[in-house]
Formats: C-alpha cells, sequence, structure tokens
C-alpha cells in the first residue's frame, strides 16, 4: 500500500512541475494531430482508460490515472485540467430539461401508474399472455423513454412482468433492446445530454431526429416478445394479495393518466406546439401539470408528489456530475492530439465504412463496460464529431453502445433483469446475445444507409 501511495504522490508532483508546451484547444478541432512516435505515445492514455473500465475500475479513478498519464505525456499543467474539472462539471449540470423529464417521470413510477397500467393490459388481454408480453415492452420503452433510466424502468416492471408471465428468455431480450435504444435516444436520458454536449446539437433536435429509429427498434421488441412468449403457450401466473388486481378498471385507469400525459407532453408536446403556434408543451408547464395529476389521480399528496420529483432527480444528476469529472480527464487526453490522431486515420478509411465502423467499435466497448454508458460515449464521440458526423450518426453509434451494454454483466438494466426475474445474471446475458447481436447487424445496416 505504501508502495502504491508513494507511485501516486510521484505521478501527481511530475503532472505537477512538467513544463512542455500545452495544446490549448476550445475544441477537439482545433487541436493538432502529432506525429511519429508522439502519435503512438498520446494513444496510451486513451488504451489505458479502456482497459481500466474493461477491468471494472470505478470511471473516475480510470479517468484520473489515464489523465494524470496525459499531462505527462502532453506536458499540461495543473492548471489547465482544473479549468477542464471547472468547465466539464456545470456545462453537464446545466442540461435542465433532461434533468426535469427524469425527475417527473420518477414521482410517475412511485405513483403506480406502471404497475395500474399493466394490470390493465393482464385484464384486457384476457389470457392471451403474448399480448401483455408486447405491452410490457412497450411500457418499458415508454417508462425508460420518459425518465431516461433503463435499469430504473427495468427495477419497477421486471417484477411486474415476472409476477404475470414468468421467465420468458424473448420477453427479456425485448425489454432490453427496448430498454436499450430508448435510454440512448431519450430526451431526459444522460447519453442524450453527452451526444448534445460533445455534437454541439441540442437534445431536441437530436431526439427528433432519432424518433423514428427508436420506434423502429421498439417495434421489432414488441414482435420479438410476443412471438417469443406464444410459440411457448404459457398462461399467467396467479398472484397473491395484489394491491392492484383488488382495484376497478376504473380505479386502474385513473392511476395510469398521469404516465399517459407525460408521455403525450414529451413526444407529441413539440408537434402540438408547433400547431397551436407558441410554446405551451414546456418543461414548466408539463412537470405543474403531470405533479397535479399525480396529486389528483393517485394517492399521493401533494407533499408526496413533489418529494418523489425531487427523490427521482438524485439518480442522473450524480450521473451528470460523475460524467462532468470524467469527462475532464479526457479531454485532457483529448489536448494530447489522441483523439486527433485517430480521427487522422479513420479519414483515410472508405467514406461508406466509416460510420458502420465507429457503431461497431461502440458496440464492442459497450459489452465488456455496459457499466458506464455515458463514459464510453465520451471517448467513442470526439472521433466521430472530429469526422463531421451529422446528428443521425452520432446517434446510430450511441445506439450501437446501447446495445452493446444489454450484453453485459455489469449494466445496471442487467441486474434489474436478473434480480427481477429471479434468475442468474449469466441467463440474461446468454438469453441477450442472439437477439441483440441481430439487432446490432440492423443497426450496422442502417448505419451504413442513413449514416
Amino acid at each position: 500500500m505504501k508502495r502504491k501511495i508513494r507511485v501516486f504522490l510521484l505521478l501527481i508532483f511530475l503532472g505537477l512541475t512538467s513544463g512542455f508546451t500545452v495544446f490549448s484547444a476550445d475544441s477537439l478541432g482545433d487541436v493538432t494531430a502529432p506525429t511519429g512516435f508522439q502519435a503512438i505515445l498520446v494513444i496510451v492514455p486513451l488504451i489505458l482508460v479502456l482497459v481500466l473500465l474493461f477491468l471494472k475500475v470505478d470511471m473516475i479513478i480510470a479517468g484520473l490515472v489515464a489523465g494524470i498519464l496525459a499531462m505527462l505525456i502532453g506536458g499540461i499543467s495543473l492548471q489547465d485540467a482544473n479549468a477542464q474539472l471547472l468547465e466539464t462539471i456545470p456545462s453537464m449540470l446545466s442540461i435542465t430539461v433532461p434533468i426535469i423529464n427524469s425527475a417527473v417521470a420518477m414521482a410517475v413510477f412511485k405513483a403506480g401508474s406502471y404497475s395500474a397500467a399493466l394490470t390493465l393490459a393482464k385484464r384486457g388481454t384476457k389470457g392471451k399472455v403474448e399480448y401483455a408480453s408486447a405491452f410490457i415492452v412497450i411500457l418499458l420503452a415508454a417508462a425508460t423513454y420518459m425518465s431516461g433510466i433503463g435499469g430504473g424502468s427495468a427495477m419497477v416492471i421486471a417484477p411486474l412482468a415476472f409476477a404475470a408471465v414468468g421467465v420468458v428468455p424473448e420477453l427479456i431480450a425485448g425489454m432490453s433492446l427496448a430498454a436499450a435504444v430508448s435510454f440512448t435516444t431519450s430526451p431526459a436520458s444522460l447519453e442524450s445530454s453527452i451526444v448534445s454536449k460533445l455534437g454541439d446539437v441540442s437534445v431536441a433536435d437530436y431526439v427528433s431526429v432519432m424518433r423514428p429509429f427508436w420506434l423502429l427498434f421498439v417495434v421489432l421488441a414488441i414482435l420479438l416478445a410476443f412471438w417469443g412468449t406464444k410459440r411457448r403457450k404459457i398462461g399467467f401466473k396467479e398472484v397473491e394479495d395484489d394491491a392492484f388486481d383488488k382495484k376497478s378498471n376504473g380505479e386502474l385507469l385513473k392511476l395510469t393518466i398521469p404516465a399517459i400525459f407525460l408521455l403525450f407532453a414529451v413526444i407529441f408536446g413539440p408537434i402540438v406546439n408547433e400547431l397551436i403556434g407558441f410554446a405551451f408543451f414546456t418543461p414548466l408547464v408539463y412537470m405543474i401539470l403531470t405533479l397535479a395529476l399525480v396529486f389528483i389521480c393517485t394517492d399521493f399528496t401533494m407533499n408526496q408528489s413533489v418529494e418523489a420529483m425531487v427523490d427521482g432527480s438524485t439518480y442522473i444528476l450524480t450521473r451528470l456530475f460523475q460524467v462532468g469529472i470524467f469527462l475532464a480527464f479526457i479531454n485532457v487526453i483529448a489536448q494530447t492530439g489522441t483523439f486527433a490522431v485517430i480521427a487522422g486515420v479513420a479519414q483515410n478509411a472508405p467514406e461508406f465504412i466509416v460510420v458502420p465502423v465507429a457503431i461497431l467499435t461502440g458496440i464492442l466497448i459497450g459489452v465488456p463496460a455496459g457499466a458506464y454508458v455515458g463514459s464510453v460515449l465520451t471517448l467513442v464521440l470526439p472521433v466521430a464529431v472530429s469526422l463531421g458526423f451529422p446528428p443521425i450518426a452520432l446517434g446510430f453509434v450511441t445506439m450501437g453502445v446501447g446495445l452493446g451494454s444489454q450484453m453485459s454483466f455489469v449494466n445496471i438494466t442487467m441486474q434489474a433483469l436478473s434480480s427481477g426475474f429471479q434468475i442468474p445474471i449469466l441467463d440474461v446475458v446468454k438469453g441477450n446475445v442472439k437477439w441483440l447481436t441481430l439487432a446490432s447487424v440492423v443497426l450496422l445496416a442502417i448505419g451504413l444507409f442513413f449514416g
């Protein structure tokens, strides 16, 4: 332990006293790519951070170690590194719309709107379990899209799905696929926020351009769950002491109103705003109206509704803070010319395969580093941005990382599905590999034609 501390202190001292020329740049495009041996050397910190992430080292520690190494290689001063930290954290925390959307969605979660919706679907299908499975995927996709949190959605919905249907591998894979494409294109997610910041595109524009592809993959996930459940010819499981089963259809429908309204506001709000000629469905308006509906339609008091929203903001705020720190270290690495070197190599590849290759890279990195989708994006997207990828291509790369994460043992959604369906996470991953690989092939084909 003492030896590790001495090495760590030595690295810090060298970083403080290094006096080499500093790359000054406001963006990746302003960084001059080094040549010769230096071009190889500046890649080392990036490789190091990837290795550490694969070894399940915390993302901030991985970023710190690689960042210090980059400071030594590139002659970057502590003052410059500190400036990066003070810039990236406020920048990430300033993405207010995703924070509001995520917080409000979590309040709707806690009020029981999704449990009520699943109970209604179970009654409406009248024993046709395959339709209930399809609805479960729709519910997970909608919940994840509104909240931006795949793991949080799965934690709530997976136990309900297990209680109603049981373990169906195709249902689990469908839920994973729906979660992956939803949190990577959600107006409330950390991932969309990162794309917005790194790609210099508004969250609204990014979400809008990716919505057709989100819908396509959600439909594929629904069909997978429907087909897999139907061919297994299973029936509904009986659940004792289910509070929602004791409620009437009218009571259940009332409980689902907050979720229906929030989904409408998030997806169709911008369209309505254009039709009526002014911005009515703004975050302020639908936040207040959703909380009011939670108060009116559920057992929550107004205080409980607001408290649930504030508590619901914890997840995305902590993740934005975490990624802000990590991104500061990645920016330090970028100042050495790392991404400029990679971009220069990529520019020599045939143009028509650049986007698919970037997508494939995201998928492959997402598998071992699935717990840190946001941090993986900060490693992959700068190169895509430097190559001039449009928002739609950045979205495909982001989706690729999401798909890879759904074949990862360390991903939160995988852990939530394992817990909810009461099976080992190995079984979840094994069941997902076949279907998520096929989905990845579809994404690569889409990237080839639309990227």
